[in-house]
């Protein structure tokens, strides 16, 4: 990726928040480089390189700023077709895959090979695949410092070190300091962990929780009330990855450009994956900017862009989780859907302990309700279509025919093959599932009635202005139906 200095210089001077995590000015007279919104003195022209990544940064030989925090930079969600198998590589890498694997493994599980993916990497980021993963395991470890008590050994195998002295010296190398020289000032909430996710502004929480109020699974997911500094309510769910299993809170943080998580310390030794499926889930990664921009100017959604420019196309914590609620929500209400979820985790999840609330189940993994019978889910109230597509759904990812993290054209043939899987319902994953801001499910009736369209190809074609957002415009449809600062998509293909 070829960066544009002197813009680059043009946003870091104002300081401009959309350019956050798009890329980041090493100082050569100090040695460090920060994010394009840190707060210190901006340097002269002269002394600023310009890098599309912090490990491009790093590589360079600078030093991460300890003042604007670039670890806590929000990330890239590319929409360019060239750029997808990096954008599948670095999601894989920030979610820990090189702590348990080599880079061999890592193109084997992307369809390409080592050389390949090696020449991708470095032709947009200017990094390769293990510097990738050690500004990842640098960025999480000074976070944990930071925000969390956890003892050293906690935080260098949290981060994904294999060793404390592995820990040590990298920590010493990069920042010149001790790990106990790192650590932040003031008391930390023992027993927990506490981090924050930060985004770029605008974020819409209140629509956020909206959507996911008549969505959360009985005993997996619930919206509590807020105390102490947050504001609106916060989401909590049950997180299984792995062997581990415990529980998640989120919520915002008042004027602040970041939510704030609170987790259970079992699932610590996931916590790259942890952090990596949340920004999924709540669309961190976006470029509201971006997307507002091609969206302008059309009628149809100016009246909704103008009240609710922070709308995220939500994602998934758990893909398959995800890719399974589509399956029950077809052709029924949002909470005709969620009761038969919960029906679902209570007969088939597994149960886990959660000292602070309501969570009390698991969702049950693809493996697990491909064991079941159609019979099984029709005796809690699937109808027998709906039950055979569900357990096909379940049978396919567990076999690895498959592969929700794979690359989305093959993903979306493989969901084709599934009887019971139509347009819509593939549409709906590769929005939720997947991640893909593109996706449109133009047979949906709520999107046709609002392009005055008469069946799915007309809508398709109304909506064609809008690529590569049409995710976010039809957010902001289903927005302007629902008449509220949240929203609701119509789940009836």
């Amino acid at each position: 990726m070829v960066l544009d200095a002197d813009a680059c210089y043009r946003a870091l001077r104002a300081r401009d928040a959309r350019f956050d995590g798009v890329f980041y000015v090493g100082v050569v007279t100090t040695g460090i480089y920060c994010r394009p919104i840190c707060p210190a003195r901006t340097p002269g022209r002269a002394r600023c390189t310009f890098h599309a990544h912090a490990a491009a940064a790093e590589r360079a030989g600078f030093r991460a700023c300890l003042r604007c925090r670039p670890e806590l930079a929000p990330g890239l969600a590319s929409v360019d077709a060239r750029t997808r198998l990096v954008q599948r590589a670095a999601r894989a890498i920030a979610a820990g895959y090189l702590d348990a694997h080599g880079v061999e493994e890592l193109a084997a599980s992307l369809g390409v090979s080592a050389r390949h993916l090696r020449r991708s990497l470095e032709a947009e980021l200017g990094v390769s695949a293990r510097e990738l993963a050690a500004s990842r395991r640098l960025g999480l470890a000074k976070q944990l410092l930071h925000d969390t008590a956890l003892p050293m050994t906690q935080v260098a195998f949290a981060a994904g070190y294999s060793s404390v002295r592995r820990f040590n010296a990298a920590i010493r190398e990069h920042f010149g300091r001790s790990p106990s020289q790192l650590r932040g000032r003031g008391e930390r909430e023992r027993g927990v962990l506490r981090l924050r996710l930060d985004y770029r502004a605008p974020f819409d929480w209140a629509a956020a929780a909206a959507h996911l109020a008549p969505r959360a699974t009985p005993g997996v997911e619930e919206l509590v009330a807020s105390s102490g500094r947050a504001q609106g309510p916060r989401y909590r769910r049950v997180a299984a990855i792995g062997a581990h299993q415990g529980w998640i809170e989120v919520g915002p943080v008042p004027g602040r450009d970041h939510l704030e998580v609170v987790a259970s310390l079992q699932l610590a030794p996931v916590l790259a994956a942890l952090v990596s499926r949340l920004r999924a889930l709540f669309d961190l990664d976006a470029q509201p900017a971006a997307v507002l921009a091609g969206l302008a100017g059309d009628p149809r959604l100016e009246a909704s862009l103008a009240r609710r420019p922070g709308l995220r196309v939500l994602g998934a914590f758990d893909r398959f989780e995800t890719a399974a609620r589509v399956v029950l929500g077809q052709q029924v209400s949002v909470a005709a859907a969620t009761t038969l979820a919960g029906r679902v985790a209570a007969r088939w999840g597994s149960p886990i302990v959660d000292e602070r609330g309501g969570l009390s189940r698991t969702f049950p993994s693809a493996a697990r309700l491909s064991r079941v019978r159609a019979s099984s889910l029709r005796s809690i109230g699937l109808t027998t279509r709906r039950a055979q597509t569900l357990v096909a759904l379940a049978k396919a990812c567990a076999s690895g025919r498959l592969d929700l993290e794979g690359e989305l054209e093959a993903t979306l043939e493989a969901l084709g093959a599934i009887a019971g899987v139509g347009p819509w319902t593939q549409e709906m994953i590769a929005m939720r599932a997947l991640g893909w801001p593109d996706a449109f499910p133009a047979g949906d009736l709520v999107l046709r009635r609002a392009l005055a369209s008469a069946n799915a190809r007309a809508c398709e074609e109304a909506a064609s202005s809008w690529r590569p957002w049409r995710a976010y415009a039809a957010t902001h449809l289903w927005a302007e139906e629902a008449g509220t600062s949240g929203f609701s998509e119509d789940e009836q293909p």
